[in-house]
């Protein structure tokens, strides 16, 4: 579930009811149920956006953007939603499918220039057939003013302190997993992140894109 190992300090009572609500909407999206799945997706769509496009560096943007990895992952994790198993929460098995998405990317491109055959302007996901709804989220993130101020920011950050909101808040990862792969002690990482998740709650950008 989402709300467990947590990744910030939360309201007790408003985690319990968070919890069946996400389960509701993935059993009702398992069932076939595209609107619940677009509830869902929506809530973390902008995560995903601005994690994206902190890691797609400017050079690559004519094979991949921000917009098509928000396309894609909905394509890949609608087609591939019987197969998400109900105790892992949602937003780090999506976050796995976007990495997914950018190193195939990365891999074609490197293809394409071994290949010396493609053009710079190739593009790596051809989305035609993307759903309407895929389209319009991605499409919204692009134009949201928020977002672009809130990922303006990141990116003046210090390293330490941007690692720490992409693991934690973007990808929602438990803090124990993002202690270890920083190389810190978890209680070390638990009081950083207290006090960052803080400071970003009064700066600019929509703060519930944050796990």
């Amino acid at each position: 579930n989402e709300a467990s190992d947590s990744t910030s300090p939360t309201d007790p009572q408003a985690a319990n009811e968070a919890e069946p609500e996400t389960l509701r909407l993935v059993r009702e999206a398992k069932s076939g149920d595209a609107g619940s799945f677009g509830t869902l997706y929506e809530k973390i769509a902008p995560a995903l956006y601005t994690w994206a496009d902190l890691r797609i560096r400017r050079e690559f943007r004519q094979h991949v953007s921000p917009e098509d990895v928000v396309q894609e992952v909905w394509c890949r994790a609608w087609k591939g939603l019987d197969d998400l198993d109900e105790s892992i929460p949602l937003r780090p098995w999506l976050f796995r499918i976007a990495k997914n998405v950018l190193l195939e990317s990365l891999r074609a491109h490197q293809r394409d220039d071994r290949g010396g055959g493609m053009g710079p302007s190739t593009r790596h996901m051809v989305l035609q057939n993307a759903p309407d709804f895929a389209t319009t989220v991605s499409r919204r993130m692009m134009r949201n003013e928020n977002l672009a101020a809130f990922d303006e920011a990141l990116r003046g950050m210090p390293n330490e302190e941007r690692d720490l909101i992409v693991l934690c808040g973007l990808e929602g990862l438990p803090l124990r997993d993002v202690a270890a792969r920083l190389g810190l002690g978890l209680e070390a990482v638990t009081k950083r992140w207290q006090r960052l998740r803080g400071r970003l709650s009064t700066g600019p950008g929509p703060s519930d894109i944050l796990k």
